[in-house]
């Protein structure tokens, strides 16, 4: 299946893309060029430029679109925080989010949307250029581990199911179990997302390739095998995450009943 397949449907809800960006001007207008065409008017991308020391900003600000909203941070906060920032800031029905130097396919709005019909987060599969993949990061998802969610969350923690946030989106309706990320988190705010949604059991695992994702030497995934130290940090980070996560949707179910 390719994500092109599926139709836009005008009455879909709006959509919000989601980036955080950084000294991006090399990459960032052509990840912009390949997300526009995919919105419909309405639609928003909203770009936080975190503090930047190139011409990021310049070079968003002269594409002139309406539905771009730049956010330029006073301050640089790291990754974790410029996310953040763009989620909370964020309005649509349907959230995404952006790095700033990948490349979309033609129908990843559609395909993903089509998954949140049913699901609260989704994460797709993704093909590489610039450089090789390292093993771990060829790693794929199934559509049949979808509902598997304790499973899911164990090879989270394990650190080999492959949830990339510039690989997923969800439903405003788990935006405020979402948000704010916990204040320990300085890392890995994808795999929170993904922990939010397995936990409620509605998390979507879609097969295809949905974009590109440009490998160069300045990406923020590590590039080296971690030492132990930062690996237990990391993997404490990620039990801690889950406990917050297990709370804000218990609070949330005892909030609907």
């Amino acid at each position: 299946m390719n994500p092109s397949n599926h139709t836009s449907s005008p009455t879909r809800g709006q959509v919000s893309v989601c980036m955080a960006a950084y000294n991006g001007s090399a990459h960032i207008e052509e990840q912009i060029a390949s997300i526009l065409p995919q919105l419909q008017d309405g639609d928003e991308l909203v770009i936080v430029d975190d503090a930047s020391t190139d011409d990021t900003a310049k070079v968003i600000e002269a594409l002139a679109d309406p539905r771009i909203r730049l956010i330029r941070a006073e301050t640089n906060r790291g990754y974790v925080k410029t996310f953040e920032a763009a989620l909370t800031a964020s309005k649509g029905d349907y959230i995404f989010l952006s790095d700033q130097d990948d490349v979309w396919i033609p129908g990843r709005v559609d395909a993903m949307v089509a998954e949140l019909q049913h699901a609260d987060v989704v994460a797709s599969n993704f093909g590489y250029f610039g450089q090789a993949p390292r093993r771990i990061e060829s790693l794929r998802l199934r559509s049949s581990d979808s509902t598997r969610r304790w499973a899911n969350l164990l090879m989270l923690w394990v650190g080999v199911r492959p949830y990339y946030g510039c690989a997923m989106a969800f439903r405003s309706s788990a935006k405020n179990v979402i948000l704010p990320f916990p204040g320990f988190l300085v890392e890995t705010h994808d795999q929170w997302i993904a922990l939010v949604g397995n936990l409620r059991g509605s998390m979507a695992h879609l097969e295809v390739n949905t974009l590109n994702r440009r490998l160069h030497e300045n990406n923020t995934t590590p590039k080296k095998a971690r030492s132990l130290v930062l690996i237990l940090r990391a993997r404490l980070m990620l039990a801690r995450a889950f406990l917050v996560a297990l709370a804000r949707n218990r609070r949330g179910k005892a909030a609907a009943s």
